[in-house]
């Protein structure tokens, strides 16, 4: 059995966390109608308070992907699982079915997954290193 190649898996799973931000981004971009309700609904804003939101957090999200694939910063990938977990979190405290948070584990499973392959850091300066 030939030995598991790290940096091909740390590659795919790189290119897998971009993909998602990176989709979710342009998704927030649109103001994807669902999301403004839930932002609405989760902060008690207006609808144009809460457009402006997910044109920020689209904006983020893309900014995310291109860090991750371009130069993984730690603490940008521990972010990506964060927000990964969080925003599948998001649907079923919502009134939505807590299948579509399973359903979205690899949101924050990829990203963590990349963190561990990265290597934890001991210091806190290291979390800033890719």
């Amino acid at each position: 059995m030939k030995k598991p190649n790290t940096n091909m898996a740390m590659w795919v799973l790189r290119i897998a966390v971009a993909g998602e931000f990176i989709g979710h981004g342009v998704f927030a971009l649109q103001g994807k109608e669902q999301w403004v309700g839930w932002i609405q609904q989760m902060l008690s804003v207006d609808l144009a308070q809460a457009t402006q939101l997910l044109t920020y957090i689209g904006y983020m999200d893309i900014l995310v992907a291109l860090i991750v694939l371009l130069k993984p910063i730690r603490a940008v990938v521990l972010w990506a699982a964060l927000w990964g977990l969080w925003t599948a979190l998001i649907r079923p405290l919502t009134g939505g079915d807590w299948w579509d948070f399973v359903e979205r584990w690899a949101n924050w499973g990829a990203p963590l997954a990349l963190l561990y392959l990265m290597g934890m850091p001991s210091k806190l300066n290291e979390w800033w290193k890719s």
